[in-house]
């Protein structure tokens, strides 16, 4: 008898005996990544040497795409002009191809976590348009450059636009104008022609932003630059973004030709002050206990309420599997989440899809089980 057959006979024996027989749990990616990447924000100390073994079989297990949440923006890569540092971002990209994901990088051209030299000149006074060209030419060529062929796509430019459609008066805008958008991308295809390419922004629902995206993307396609898909941050609550907008978003972005990416995903499920608005880093408000409830645990109302907004997101992204190239959370687990922290600092938050204990939550089997259905 050979060894095949004697497994078989025995598995049958132990079925019929009323033997337990341990299944391989299916994580994530196993269900949904029939449909698209599924992917998480790793910061530097989920990829670290010391990284503790249950964070690293939780990442293993659920995704098979990463984001640098920090080590690849501009103020992390290049702090001081000319002065590149990629050890933390390299550590990263390895750790994603050691275990065959799609490493995205995150970011390129940003108004934010953008350091101050970038836009002066040597007297301390605002740069002029061809040196801030130039110093951009100069950062997206040698980052694209020194990870070409280890990063699937860019964010190449990141919150360009604001809620009402008008462009963000960052520096970028200021100093060379609207263009700028459009040299980033042509900067980042010569850096790296394999690489996708991407926008992206917050509060992609709102109409008015919606078109002015729209527009950009088409201009930049009819210039024949390259661009294969928009990033729908997605920094969700309970009660927004209206649902009927954020999908008419996802078939108006499918529409101009590109992919769409639902980025940055998570829950805001904590009270917010009167001015909040938005996923803008920049704001801050003071800590009042009133703006922290669930520091003790989350009531099963509360949490039922959360299960059911994630299982909304969830069936509106399979609806439109066919448009939807990668969900990316923003994190991997509750006690990391920068929502601990924005917009205001020491909060308990519970934006995302595994607890502090690094344990799945009890939805993660209902959206596996979404996604098994035909």
């Amino acid at each position: 008898m050979t060894i095949k057959n004697r497994i078989i006979i025995y598995s049958l024996i132990g079925i019929l005996s009323g033997w337990t027989i341990q299944v391989k749990a299916q994580g994530l990616k196993d269900v949904l990544g029939k449909y698209f990447l599924v992917g998480a924000a790793l910061n530097t100390g989920h990829v670290s040497v010391s990284c503790d073994t249950t964070i690293t079989r939780l990442i293993t297990a659920n995704f098979n795409s990463i984001v640098a949440e920090d080590c690849m923006k501009p103020e992390a890569l290049q702090p001081t002009e000319g002065n590149f540092k990629w050890r933390k971002a390299d550590r990263l990209v390895k750790f994603g191809e050691d275990r065959g994901m799609a490493v995205i990088g995150h970011v390129l051209v940003w108004h934010s976590q953008t350091p101050d030299w970038f836009f002066k000149d040597a007297l301390g006074k605002p740069a002029s348009k061809e040196l801030l060209t130039e110093r951009m030419r100069t950062h997206i060529h040698t980052v694209a450059g020194h990870f070409k062929g280890h990063i699937k796509g860019w964010d190449v430019v990141n919150e360009a636009i604001e809620d009402d459609g008008s462009y963000r008066q960052s520096p970028w805008y200021q100093i060379i104008g609207p263009e700028y958008i459009e040299l980033a991308f042509r900067f980042a295809h010569e850096a790296d022609t394999d690489a996708e390419l991407y926008y992206n922004d917050y509060s992609m629902s709102n109409p008015a932003k919606r078109e002015k995206v729209c527009e950009i993307v088409r201009s930049l396609k009819q210039k024949g630059l390259r661009i294969d898909g928009i990033g729908m941050q997605s920094h969700n609550g309970l009660d927004w973004p209206d649902m009927k907008e954020y999908e008419t978003s996802i078939d108006a972005f499918a529409a101009c030709g590109v992919n769409v990416m639902i980025t940055e995903l998570d829950m805001n499920v904590l009270p917010n002050p009167d001015s909040f608005a938005g996923a803008e880093v920049s704001q801050s408000f003071e800590y009042n206990q009133r703006m922290d409830p669930y520091k003790n645990g989350l009531p099963d109302d509360v949490a039922q309420r959360i299960n059911d907004r994630w299982l909304e997101f969830f069936r509106l992204y399979k609806r439109h599997q066919h448009q939807i190239s990668r969900v990316t959370l923003w994190g991997v687990s509750d006690a990391q989440s920068w929502m601990n922290d924005w917009p205001i600092s020491g909060r308990t938050a519970f934006p995302l899809l595994f607890d502090r204990q690094y344990q799945p939550k009890l939805v993660i089997k209902d959206i596996i089980k979404l996604y098994q259905q035909k």
